[in-house]
């Protein structure tokens, strides 16, 4: 029992009154925020898989351990000292020459796509902190809860990466300029804001949810995917209706006017201008467009190019192009120096490269029927 406690990924099925089972998957990395590693990558994705063939298997629930987060992102330790030591062999910038990027991107990529259509109806509980790679797992769920403590965020491009998990593709499709303001700024929004922008679809308290647990419990589940997801919608919509869960209107929305004419202009540079343009002494608002003057200036230009292509693009389409621009970031980037400045020396001054130095990151180095995830959508 206490090695299965230990694992990063726990388990279980709850017994629903007429037989069924609900999956439950809960990222158990407390000590790190539940931060995604490479293991609990490959746990969650052998398990979702193996749901997805059991006809006992109703729904699945995914949550993080602990109160303070569902997941505040990629593991980011062993990336970094990958990308370090293909630095000191000679191989910088060579986008196939990193291995554990190569698989960790894939795999994690393959995961989100693989929530994005699963077959299954998937609650995922997001409760605290959920950034980065945790917006991955949630975005394509097909029920995402925000609670009262739900704090969202991109911050990539604060590290010399971009928005990836899929970011290019749901940000692209927010209301208005919310989603390119959020990918360049990496603000935080909370579960009010959730909701606007289509990232949550109930705002409950995090005390609900036992009693969301034993409201599910008791439905008369079947094999019916369209049923089950009937089922599962109506106990949210419930739970939400009796509650008192509601949040005030967030700062994004109640910005929404002035973000959109900031980020309604037509290149990055006018953009970012129009940033620095703006006086305010509301402190989210300060906060955000503070963040653009930190951030990686060739991050900030890879982020403006994917959020273009993106509209046009699949969600598969979209994911293969992030990991082509993800592995590139790892070899010739500022992903290694931001990581570094945020989390190992933790100086907080990173020496970004100028903002010319992704221009190439959107080549591929694969022809389309070669690349790692040309599977996706198959």
């Amino acid at each position: 029992m206490g090695e299965r406690l230990n694992l990063p990924v726990l388990a279980e099925t709850l017994a629903a009154d007429n037989g069924s089972l609900i999956g439950v998957l809960t990222l158990n990395a407390e000590k790190t925020l539940n931060a995604l590693s490479l293991s609990m990558v490959d746990l969650l994705s052998a398990q979702l898989a193996a749901w997805a063939d059991d006809e006992r298997i109703a729904m699945v629930l995914l949550q993080g351990a602990g109160e303070k987060a569902f997941c505040a992102g990629g593991d980011l330790h062993q990336l970094y000292s990958t990308m370090v030591d293909q630095r000191a062999s000679g191989q910088a910038g060579d986008v196939l020459a990193n291995d554990y990027a190569n698989t960790f991107f894939a795999r994690e990529y393959t995961l989100d796509y693989r929530i994005h259509t699963y077959p299954k109806p998937i609650l995922c509980w997001g409760h605290g902190i959920v950034m980065g790679g945790g917006i991955g797992l949630m975005a394509g769920a097909s029920y995402r809860v925000a609670t009262e403590k739900t704090r969202l965020a991109m911050p990539e491009t604060g590290i010399g990466l971009f928005p990836d998990v899929g970011g290019s593709w749901f940000l692209s499709r927010m209301p208005g300029g919310l989603g390119r303001f959020l990918a360049l700024t990496g603000a935080s929004i909370n579960a009010a804001d959730a909701r606007y922008v289509g990232l949550a679809d109930r705002v409950l308290a995090h005390a609900d949810q036992p009693q969301v647990l034993a409201a599910l419990r008791r439905q008369p589940w079947n094999g019916d995917r369209a049923h089950n997801h009937a089922l599962l919608g109506a106990v949210l919509r419930a739970t939400e209706e009796a509650g008192s869960s509601a949040c005030a209107q967030g700062p994004l929305r109640q910005h929404r006017d002035l973000i959109d004419q900031l980020c309604g202009r037509e290149s990055l540079e006018a953009v970012l201008a129009a940033f620095a343009g703006v006086h305010s002494d509301e402190p989210w608002l300060v906060k955000a467009l503070a963040a653009v003057t930190r951030a990686a200036p060739g991050s900030l230009a890879l982020t403006w190019r994917l959020q273009e292509r993106a509209p046009r693009l699949s969600l598969a389409e979209v994911f293969r192009m992030e990991y082509g621009a993800a592995l590139h970031c790892c070899a010739h980037g500022d992903f290694a120096e931001g990581i570094r400045a945020l989390l190992i020396d933790k100086d907080h001054s990173p020496r970004w490269r100028s903002a010319d130095s992704t221009g190439h990151f959107l080549d591929t180095p694969w022809p389309p029927h070669a690349h790692p995830l040309a599977g996706l959508d198959k």
